[in-house]
């Protein structure tokens, strides 16, 4: 039998939105690589023998390389262990599984890969954000705010879309982003919305609009969302009524 890996999606934050088939792979691991913005909560479905590597990863922070995450799937893998890779979200949204699962097929190591909830729905809704609604939001679309270098968004295309934008990894970037949407043509008046620790007890959010959404006293992990879906979210805000899509 060829050795395996198993990429496993983690969920949004609250262990209890991990999958059933996830916490089974888990029970059967004998090495767990974890994310740094995995609820430790996750590791209880963990046997008390196997082993846990933190290979941490936090923007701004000191983080483990990508290439060492890398080396010990492998490791662990040709020694015949069960290895699991216990990514944040989904592995294959913004989670650079598809990178991992190409490092290991290359060399011979079979993957597979058990789906999380991506924190780009399920944040939104732990707010009563639907992402897309018949009257307000025909799509939606998810994008990054940090990119390689070189590697810029077309922020003009994403503002014909007209689709609700969610947006990861984008507080430390945030007030580039609204000036790009508005510079594109966005309406300022557009409503707009930032979540930090989404489905956690600590989540904290400030919803505003286009204009006036404002970075302060966030520290992340945090989603942007923009879109007329916004006015949704169950906190008192003002923000002016929007035409049906």
């Amino acid at each position: 039998m060829r050795p395996l890996v198993t990429l496993i999606g983690a969920g949004p934050g609250d262990p209890e939105l991990l999958t059933l088939k996830a916490a089974r792979a888990l029970g059967a691991a004998d090495v767990v690589l974890v994310d740094e913005l995995v609820s430790r909560g996750c590791l209880a479905h963990v046997r008390s023998d196997a082993r846990v590597i933190e290979v941490g990863k936090r923007g701004g922070c000191k983080s483990t390389p990508q290439a060492f995450i890398e080396k010990l799937l492998l490791l662990y893998a040709k020694e015949k262990k069960n290895v699991v890779r216990l990514k944040g979200g989904d592995p294959f949204v913004f989670g650079r599984g598809g990178e991992e699962a190409e490092a290991l097929r290359a060399q011979g190591i079979e993957v597979e890969v058990i789906p999380g909830i991506t924190a780009g729905t399920a944040v939104p809704a732990a707010l009563g954000i639907p992402v897309t609604h018949r009257d307000y939001a025909r799509g939606v679309t998810f994008v990054t705010g940090h990119t390689k270098e070189g590697m810029g968004l077309d922020w003009q295309a994403l503002v014909r879309s007209r689709t609700t934008l969610v947006i990861y990894m984008g507080l430390k970037g945030l007030e580039r982003i609204l000036s790009c949407l508005k510079a594109a043509g966005m309406d300022a008046a557009t409503p707009a919305c930032i979540i930090e620790n989404g489905t956690l007890h600590s989540q904290k959010q400030r919803v505003a609009t286009l204009g006036t959404l404002s970075g302060d006293g966030f520290a992340g992990p945090a989603l942007i969302v923009v879109g007329d879906v916004v006015r949704f979210a169950r906190v008192a805000v003002a923000v002016p009524e929007a035409k049906a899509a």
